[in-house]
């Protein structure tokens, strides 16, 4: 069996500007990126602002295990077999960061011959845009610093610091550091932190910013300290939004790439959807929508992080409504949350099937009191018997879902084609009637509480008393209207990731708050989430490596 490199670096690529003419974009519309990426320009996304909008499609998953989901693979499948139908369709996906790359997870191409293409080159550097996310954040952390260094006209309080350097990689050596040792010269002496650059906000705002103009206003708005009196002091203050800016030129135009069948594919931003808002750029999904009659886009992780926060913090902001969500899960995943352990998944249990469904269940509900009609996606393995098959589809049925079999990682697009007709004939009977699960003007405790019941099935929050503080200071400085972004384990629907299956009626710990003012959203930090992750014992890292001919080996 080959894998998923090698039936990337097999593939026959067509050139960039031939992808995008199947859609109506001329080759002057774009910027080259050699010959199988570019960027799409200002002035092409300008020029299609009034046409009509297609169907809006969100791809989600149950709650991510070891055995595997494969919601990108499902996303790029779909697309490829409505390409296959006939139909005009475009994918909208994010850029994968290097840190899973080289930890544990992966990357973020899609799988089997379900894969967006160049698979080496976006899954590394692809077109530069995390370098300029990582270095804007960085520029603005080295002028706080400066400028507190020069004399300190803001009077920025060191003890009050909250802006954090980033990196794009798992170090967990760097989450806690001290800057600044030395001689006078070389800075105060002050504790620092680093995020991975998908979780710094600066990442939230270029996916969140609507053009250039939206940007330069919420990089202003952004929040790096509080001075002696306890007042914010912005990046705004310390002059810092025009250089950022400079350096987000270029990132903030969507990346047009295709699949391995060739349908054109809009990869551009990637917040985790643990840590941060989980969803491809605001204007890569609207481009997209005025693109093609139908998008796929997905957001990260299950639909308790990635949906939720597509719905209340991405669809609420930019004013989209989905037509239909395709729920994802596979019989393996669903037979581990019935307590199987990885190397028995293999054999037939329906038994165990049943235990672990409810993980299925609690999606289909939630997805439901959105509004949105759902088709759950069952991603096709060798070892799934007709006996388990039956029990899902029969389950998802009596749910008011339509239900698919997918096997697109072994036949592509054709291997897609029932899900295609099921999701189509959703759009076709199924309305949507899409609202956000709770309002803006609802305090911010009351939406932790709401997401936290409606969405985890949390008995109970608990606040740590710092979070408890920062919670009132937020809605005293104005914040309280915001949506909240929660930062959540994605192994579990509560906040261990050691509770499988259903968890119901258990507490949920918030441990932080704090406000990503220039994003527009308040982050809650519940367990022991981290905002830096860390590499495994094994890192992926050990069997990447490139030939003396420069082909790479051993990504995944």
């Amino acid at each position: 069996m080959k894998t998923d490199i090698e039936i990337a670096q097999e593939a026959e690529l067509i050139p960039i500007v031939d992808v995008a003419g199947r859609i109506g974009i001329g080759a002057d519309d774009l910027e080259l990126y050699g010959k199988y990426k570019a960027k799409i320009s200002d002035e092409y996304i300008e020029a299609v602002r009034e046409q009509p909008d297609g169907r809006l499609i969100l791809v989600t998953a149950i709650n991510p295990t070891p055995a595997g989901e494969g919601k990108t693979t499902i996303t790029v499948g779909l697309g490829q077999a409505f390409g296959r139908m006939g139909k005009k369709a475009v994918i909208a996906l994010r850029e994968p960061s290097l840190g899973p790359c080289f930890g544990i997870k992966g990357g973020a191409a899609g799988g089997g011959y379900s894969q967006v293409v160049p698979m080496e080159e976006l899954n590394l550097h692809f077109t530069g845009d995390f370098h300029a996310i990582t270095s804007a954040n960085n520029l603005l952390a080295a002028l706080l610093d400066n400028h507190i260094q020069q004399g300190n006209e803001l009077g920025i309080d060191p003890r009050q610091i909250v802006w954090k350097r980033c990196l794009d990689m798992n170090d967990r050596a760097l989450r806690n550091v001290v800057v600044g040792l030395g001689s006078k010269a070389d800075g105060m002496v002050r504790e620092d932190h680093f995020v991975i650059t998908v979780a710094s906000e600066i990442m939230a705002i270029l996916c969140l910013a609507a053009d250039i103009k939206d940007l330069k206003e919420r990089l202003g708005k952004i929040i790096v300290a509080y001075n002696f009196k306890g007042e914010p002091v912005t990046a705004n203050d310390l002059q810092a939004v025009g250089a950022m800016a400079a350096l987000l030129k270029d990132a903030m135009k969507p990346n047009l790439i295709q699949t391995l069948e060739h349908t054109p594919a809009l990869v551009h931003g990637g917040p985790f959807a643990n840590i941060a808002h989980g969803c491809n750029s605001v204007r890569a999904t609207k481009t997209a929508l005025k693109m093609a009659d139908y998008v796929i886009t997905e957001a990260g992780f299950g639909a308790d992080l990635g949906a939720e926060k597509f719905f209340d913090i991405k669809c609420r902001m930019a004013h989209l409504k989905p037509d239909a969500v395709v729920l994802v899960a596979t019989i393996r995943a669903l037979k581990y949350n019935g307590g199987i352990s990885k190397e028995n998944l293999s054999e037939e249990n329906v038994k165990a099937l049943q235990d672990g469904i409810v993980n299925l269940e609690k999606h289909i509900e939630t997805l439901h009191k959105y509004g949105v009609p759902v088709v759950v996606a069952l991603n096709a393995f060798v070892s799934d018997t007709q006996a388990e098959i039956s029990f899902v589809k029969k389950f998802c049925e009596d749910r008011n879902c339509e239900f698919a079999l997918a096997r697109v990682w072994e036949q592509g697009g054709n291997g897609g084609r029932e899900l295609a007709e099921k999701v189509l004939y959703t759009l076709e009977h199924k309305e949507s009637h899409f609202q956000p699960i709770y309002a803006d003007d609802m305090p911010l405790m009351e939406k932790i509480e709401t997401v936290a019941s409606q969405v985890y099935g949390a008995g109970s929050v608990s606040y740590a008393p710092a979070a408890r503080r920062q919670l009132a200071r937020l809605e005293e400085m104005g914040f309280g209207k915001l949506p909240v972004c929660m930062a959540k384990t994605q192994y579990s629907l509560s906040d261990d990731p050691s509770l499988l299956g259903r968890p119901v009626g258990f507490e949920m710990r918030v441990r932080e708050v704090y406000v990503s003012a220039g994003a527009g959203f308040v982050v809650v930090l519940t367990g022991d989430v981290m905002t830096m992750p860390g590499l495994p014992k094994k890192p992926a890292a050990y069997q990447i490596d490139v030939e003396e001919n420069g082909k790479i080996t051993g990504l995944f």
